[in-house]
């Protein structure tokens, strides 16, 4: 017999099999509904919805000005004459059917645009799917993203306007296209779009790709776990027709299926430049040279390589005359870079544009905004009712500026709305910081015993007058694993959110100071700056710090947290500045906000060590290239702390805030 035949009887017997014991206890069936049969017949029901309402014209090939083909979804209202445009663009798969499934893809969005009145276009990123050409980082959004502007606008069922809309990758192509100022793209909406923002006032990020001088370690599972570097992959002939595509779409969506990695151990691989190499991954614009507009090659860039400017990543040279609205969060990758980008554009942009930006920051993970609930865990802290109807706010917006219609929902909107956590309560602000806001500091202070919570680092009022240093031992080999905090694209590696810090900070390479329990409640809201005087051992070392809200009962919450690597300490646009052992340097580190109400009887806590893995590849400490090393070197670091060395931590503080708690959330 053969395997088929084989395989064939097996599977009637045991569908005999189940049968009998179906017919022996049949309400066992109606017990019991298959899961997967009601998602199928959901989404079908509103594919048959949207069919009776849109115009569906899907896989259309958009010619780029290279001839490269991109590909299109495209929903419009049926009887409608001219609509205006919701333009999404993304790297991620948004195949009208569910291969694996059998079914439609979930139509929701799609249904909810059309019975807007809005045309709805999807396009596939370059290089992703069923689109043509090489992926870069952001893909080339200033040429594609013009040209499928323009492309769309022309359309006969257009009325001119489009507004753009997405989270992650899929907002972080917009504000440099944006920049462009092409007529019709007429406003925007952005939502955790850390990655799509270069340079701008102290931060050089390069879309995330740095903190402080360190790598953000999340692009690398993020570029093996997406399929990014793939150069080599299935496409169809440029040639086939659309409706040929469209029927292969019901068994083909040209999704990577990546061989999983435990990422828990991959990251520690060195060199750093073959992590993805030692996962089995293609080369690519991670770690090789490559026919793109930024030329690839990114972990041997420092954060002010002149590749970074050649891409579609937004710098503040870049003017944006478009209202926006800006979706934020506290727990994202890169929230501080977001706010200093909304900030320029409200102050370089005309008066009547700046007054168009409008703000929302809220206490979640990156892209969660939809997922708060009446208890919103961010990790193991419960923030309170964070919900609020962000579906209603985008539309609201959109009927305003692409309809020309009055939105009660605008109306109402602050230009700067932020969740207060801590005091767990939305609050509303003309600005940010928040008009009236001052700064405070406290000083770094203690017997020259700091290490763990069991020792005697204090924050106080004055700085100290006679310098009782604090040391520790900053091993490669053994790093401060991340605990919590702002990021995403990790796999199992990290766990992001706010969790007790007590069980990291028994380790005797992190230092730990603690400020007397308030007295009264204190709205830290705004940046928060920590300058430290330190030596070293080591020719290059970097600097971290953690700050927490400590509970009566001990518990110690992180709140936010920072790197700095000392050869950039001087600017990343200046040469790289080396440590001499012994002698003792002043860095700041980039200013870090948050929104935190520290309640009466807490207290205020920022730990200093000089790793946080992998959240922030580790420093070797060589004053090597550090990506392609594989051996480091220990570091012995020091913190001083006296009247000549006033190391401090700097607060905006909300003077007279309400001292509000549990209460005020806005649904």
């Amino acid at each position: 017999m053969r395997l088929t035949q084989l395989a064939s009887a097996f599977a009637g017997a045991l569908a005999l099999f189940g049968l009998s014991l179906l017919v022996a206890n049949p309400a066992a069936a109606q017990q019991k509904p298959d899961p997967q049969a009601e998602l199928i017949a959901k989404r079908n029901a509103i594919e048959k919805e949207l069919e009776q309402v849109a115009i569906i014209d899907r896989k259309v090939m958009v010619k780029m000005r290279d001839g490269k083909l991109m590909a299109a979804d495209i929903y419009r209202p049926k009887g409608a004459d001219k609509v205006p445009i919701i333009f999404v663009r993304t790297p991620y798969n948004f195949n009208f059917w569910d291969v694996k499934l059998g079914a439609p893809r979930d139509m929701t969005r799609e249904l909810e645009a059309v019975k807007r009145g809005y045309a709805l276009v999807e396009m596939q990123e370059r290089g992703h799917f069923f689109s043509q050409g090489n992926y870069d980082i952001l893909g080339m959004p200033l040429s594609d993203g013009s040209d499928e502007l323009k492309w769309m606008s022309s359309q006969p069922w257009s009325n001119g306007k489009v507004g753009t809309t997405g989270c992650s990758s899929t907002a972080e192509w917009q504000l440099a296209v944006v920049a462009q100022s092409d007529p019709s793209l007429t406003t925007f909406n952005v939502q955790g779009f850390g990655a799509g923002v270069g340079h701008v006032g102290p931060y050089y990020e390069q879309g995330n790709w740095y903190r402080g001088g360190a790598v953000q370690m999340l692009f690398i599972s993020w570029i093996y776990d997406y399929g990014i570097q793939n150069q080599v992959r299935p496409m169809f002939p440029g040639d086939t027709t659309q409706a040929e595509l469209i029927n292969a779409s019901h068994f083909f969506d040209l999704a990577t299926q990546m061989p999983p990695v435990d990422w828990d151990k991959a990251f520690w691989h060195l060199p750093e430049q073959d992590i993805i190499k030692a996962v089995g991954g293609p080369p690519g614009i991670f770690e090789t040279h490559m026919p793109v507009a930024t030329g690839g090659d990114m972990i041997a860039r420092a954060p002010n390589d002149p590749a970074w400017y050649k891409g579609g990543l937004w710098h503040e040279n870049m003017k944006i005359s478009k209202p926006g609205l800006w979706f934020m969060s506290w727990f994202d990758v890169s929230v501080s870079p977001n706010l200093a980008a909304y900030n320029e554009v409200r102050r370089t942009a005309p008066k009547a544009i700046a007054d168009q930006q409008y703000a929302v920051i809220a206490p979640v993970l990156h892209c969660a905004y939809t997922r708060a609930t009446e208890h919103t865990m961010i990790g193991d802290l419960d923030v309170g009712d964070a919900r609020f109807d962000y579906d209603d706010l985008v539309y609201g917006w959109f009927d305003h500026y692409l309809k020309g219609e009055d939105s009660p929902m605008l109306d109402k909107q602050p230009k700067v709305m932020y969740y207060v956590m801590g005091a767990n309560r939305w609050k509303s602000a003309d600005t940010w910081p928040p008009a009236g806001a001052v700064t405070q500091s406290l000083y770094f202070n203690s017997d020259g015993q700091a290490n763990t919570l069991y020792g005697n680092g204090k924050l106080v009022a004055a700085a100290p007058e006679t310098d009782h240093p604090d040391q520790f031992v900053y091993d490669p080999a053994n790093p401060v694993p991340t605990f919590g905090g702002g990021g995403c694209c990790m796999g199992s590696a990290v766990k992001f959110g706010s969790y007790d810090q007590r069980p990291q900070e028994a380790r005797n390479d992190i230092l730990v100071y603690d400020s007397e329990p308030f007295k009264q409640g204190m709205e830290v809201s705004g940046p928060i700056t920590v300058t430290l005087y330190v030596s070293s051992s080591a020719k290059d070392t970097d600097f971290t710090f953690k700050v927490s809200d400590v509970y009566p009962d001990g518990r110690a919450f992180n709140v936010t947290e920072n790197i700095q690597r000392m050869r950039y300490r001087n600017g990343y646009d200046k040469p790289l500045a080396w440590m001499s052992p012994g002698q003792v340097y002043k860095v700041t580190f980039q200013p870090i906000d948050t929104s935190y109400y520290f309640r009466p009887g807490h207290k205020l806590r920022v730990d200093i060590s000089s790793s946080n893995f992998p959240r922030f590849d580790r420093n070797l400490n060589t004053g090597g290239n550090n990506y392609d090393e594989v051996e480091g070197v220990i570091a012995h670091n020091v913190i001083h702390h006296d009247s000549q060395h006033p190391s401090e931590i700097t607060l905006t503080v909300v003077p007279n805030a309400e001292a509000v708690v549990d209460g005020g959330a806005r649904k």
